[in-house]
């Protein structure tokens, strides 16, 4: 297995021209992971996210241009603040080349300002947020996994068909959860629904019961939950206790992982609809992978952001090895000239605006009897290009996008 993950992993190496020499500085090349190793995500991304970085490492051969890669990992504990000077102290005074994360959307903001200010490769897994590849983007950052334009394109757009037409939201109070409501509101309205109202709560919230009682009283058919994680899990959970579901009222997850279907179970998560860029069981390659990654974190199926660190970490590797450097300007000029066939995303390239292109896939969340073991827990609903899955770029606020 080991041999066949290696080639999967190594692409299609057409797509990456040989160098005519090759030149490292410092004669290293490191890499960082700066995530949520103990919050609100750290299911999402944490160890996980280290964990799939080393492995990709590893597949790869562990050297690049004959050279060892190293890895470097560090918690931002989601905070905008941390992630900054941990970004900032890595390349000034550790070295290192190319850093993934970094967490919630706030924390990636902060640390993609850092990149771009001091030249430096920025590839973000982790976060929800459209603005990274619209009005907030810079040369040097990649957007790989989602974004929530794609969520409301995937699972709004899906409710709204679906009957969905008037919504309140359940909105995380923090750039990712406005992003979110925004996006979600925009294709809601497009179709001819109506936001009715909404509530925003602080981050890593124990007690909803104030939010959603106003859910509750606002008689909207659905209630968006535009949060995450811990927040998510909370949200649903306590919709059940207070009979919400069993009111009449529909919740849409509209950022949902495995491992919040994990916790919740099937029982209570049941028909939910989510969008996602990778389940472990979609085809050969993805069931390699995650098998692999599950024998090496106490048999968790790797969430759709770890598969994406793994991802990265490839994509990255094969343009320095192309370009025979870890000059970020060159190397970043290959990453966005290419088109591969990723092992975890199927064919992807990346825009001049740093969104990562690849398909995306509308699920539902099987019953308990449909499932047929551990961790099977989505039925293909319908596959959605990358085109129209992401923000076209006619609509884009990024500056670096070259419009007609």
């Amino acid at each position: 297995m080991r041999r066949n993950l290696f080639s999967t992993a190594a692409f299609c190496l057409a797509a990456w021209a040989l160098p005519a020499a090759a030149q490292l500085s410092d004669n290293t090349l490191k890499l960082g992971v700066a995530t949520d190793l103990s919050s609100l995500y750290a299911d999402i991304n944490g160890p996980g996210a280290v964990l799939a970085v080393q492995m990709a490492i590893e597949d790869f051969g562990g050297s690049v241009l004959g050279q060892k890669i190293e890895l470097v990992s560090g918690d931002i504990q989601n905070k905008a603040d941390v992630a900054a000077t941990t970004v900032g102290r890595w390349y000034d005074n550790e070295k290192v080349d190319m850093v993934m994360g970094a967490g919630a959307s706030s924390s990636s903001i902060a640390a993609a300002r850092v990149a771009g200010d001091k030249k430096r490769i920025f590839i973000a897994p982790d976060p929800a947020s459209s603005d990274l590849t619209g009005k907030l983007c810079n040369p040097y950052l990649i957007h790989w996994v989602y974004d929530t334009a794609a969520l409301a394109n995937g699972t709004g757009s899906a409710v709204v068909k679906a009957g969905g037409k008037t919504w309140f939201f359940l909105t995380a109070d923090y750039a990712f959860g406005y992003a979110l409501e925004r996006d979600v509101s925009a294709v809601v309205k497009a179709a001819g629904g109506t936001v009715v109202g909404g509530v925003k709560h602080p981050i890593n919230t124990n007690d909803f019961s104030s939010f959603l009682l106003q859910a509750q009283a606002s008689k909207a058919q659905i209630i968006g939950l535009a949060n995450a994680g811990g927040d998510t899990i909370n949200s649903i959970k306590q919709a059940s206790e207070f009979g919400i579901v069993k009111g009449g009222q529909k919740l849409a997850g509209l950022l949902v992982f495995i491992s919040d279907i994990h916790s919740l179970g099937l029982e209570r998560a049941q028909g939910l609809n989510l969008t996602e860029a990778f389940y472990w069981d979609l085809n050969d390659r993805t069931r390699a992978f995650a098998k692999k990654f599950a024998a090496r974190f106490n048999g968790k199926m790797p969430t759709s952001v770890q598969a994406g660190f793994y991802s990265a970490t490839l994509a990255y590797l094969n343009a320095v090895k192309s370009t025979g450097t870890d000059d970020a300007d060159k190397v970043m000029a290959a990453m966005k000239a290419a088109k591969w066939d990723d092992p975890i995303f199927g064919p992807s390239y990346v825009r001049q605006d740093g969104r990562k292109m690849h398909d995306m896939y509308l699920f539902e969340v099987k019953k308990p009897s449909e499932s047929k073991g551990p961790w099977d827990y989505y039925k293909l609903l319908s596959k959605i290009s990358g085109e129209e899955a992401f923000r076209p770029l006619a609509n884009s606020e990024c500056p670096l996008v070259k419009k007609n």
